[in-house]
């Protein structure tokens, strides 16, 4: 039995992401120097109102008293601290004392939490990149025939249409559930059926594909060995097949393995791997170059951006938003945090829109009289 629980509990970590299991045990441990320097007994056995002990634990994780860097915290942190201890609670058997008789959060915490949120500075979004940034880039690293940057280049395209995460498009991240995509998650077609060896086929025959897939073996919200295709751009340049084609050229050409990494570039014969900061730095010295007429700063873009740019681009193009759910692999509406009505072409014709769409009538009830 206790072998089985053991599986089961550790089934229960595996259950989430190696940072999220890290980040609960951290905050387990501030909850439990909290407890000792109450002098009270960590799951509150003898304390009748549970509920003013984690009141008090909350505002001290929110004024950094309790946080990991001693630095105040936002309210969705502060409740992450707090969803931690009740996960515990429940996992070792005793009640969670953030609910009440009924199973729901205790209204104080509710009411607190709304509070934190109402005081939280607005958050800072990153800018989703047109393509112009993205042209200014491949422009860039073409010129400089530098193998690490066109490589750098490419990832960046491929991460704009495919709706990519850093942890996915490039070669090392500090996430460790990151899974970046290797050479055997490509494939190459031509025309709807025709698929090409990656291994044997000539550097003219991959060219001649016209449609390119990355196999999602294991990334986040993906299903698994789920493929995500993409026909040729009709851009020289920015197109996801031309820039997958490069990829396996090159990484053939220096007799790469089937499980290097694509976000990775040979310099002098030494894989070199593509890192978020070599994106990020891309990214800004092209917005840099380009100007403010783009509407944002260097400093408003990092390899974050381009699953955002993606999906904006999408919707200017007023392609369905369920599609761009699925093409980005999100479970629920939370898609729309990515979307920016800042995007000039979205915005342009709403206010006709909604001059010829508010010319409108309700039916009325029967309190309103008769005309």
């Amino acid at each position: 039995f206790r072998r089985d629980l053991g599986l089961a509990q550790e089934a229960v970590q595996r259950g989430v992401a190696t940072g999220r299991n890290a980040s609960s045990n951290t905050h387990w441990r501030s909850w439990c120097r909290f407890t000792t320097q109450l002098g009270i007994d960590p799951f509150l056995q003898a304390i009748p109102d549970k509920v003013q002990i984690l009141q008090v634990f909350l505002i001290r994780v929110r004024d950094g008293a309790l946080a990991i860097n001693r630095n105040p915290v936002l309210s969705r942190t502060a409740e992450d601290y707090l969803r931690s201890v009740g996960q515990t609670f429940s996992m070792l058997g005793y009640p969670d004392p953030r609910l009440n008789h009924i199973g729901k959060q205790d209204f104080r915490i509710t009411r607190m939490l709304s509070s934190f949120t109402k005081k939280d500075p607005p958050p800072h979004r990153v800018k989703p990149v047109p393509t112009a940034v993205l042209r200014n880039v491949s422009a860039t690293a073409t010129a400089s025939l530098c193998p690490i940057q066109q490589a750098t280049a490419d990832m960046i395209i491929l991460a704009f249409f495919f709706l990519l995460r850093p942890g996915e498009y490039t070669a090392k991240s500090t996430n460790p559930d990151a899974r970046p995509f290797l050479l055997e998650n490509v494939q190459l077609f031509v025309g709807p059926t025709h698929r090409l060896n990656l291994m044997t086929a000539t550097p003219e025959q991959l060219h001649q594909a016209t449609f390119a897939t990355l196999t999602f073996a294991n990334q986040k919200n993906g299903v698994k060995d789920e493929v995500v295709g993409h026909a040729r751009s009709g851009d020289l340049h920015l197109c996801p097949v031309l820039a997958l084609i490069r990829r396996v050229i090159h990484l053939r050409h220096h007799q790469a393995p089937r499980t290097t990494p694509l976000a990775t570039g040979y310099q002098h014969g030494l894989p070199v791997p593509i890192l978020p900061a070599d994106i990020t730095q891309a990214l800004r010295l092209a917005v840099t170059v380009l100007g403010p007429s783009l509407g944002f700063l260097p400093s408003d873009v990092s390899a974050r951006c381009l699953r955002a740019a993606g999906a904006t681009a999408l919707l200017c193009a007023d392609v369905d938003s369920c599609h761009i759910q699925l093409l980005g692999r999100w479970r629920s509406d939370e898609m729309l945090r990515y979307l920016h009505l800042q995007a000039q072409p979205l915005m342009k014709d709403f206010s006709r829109k909604m001059l010829h769409g508010g010319a409108f009538t309700l039916i009325p009830n029967q309190l309103v009289p008769s005309y």
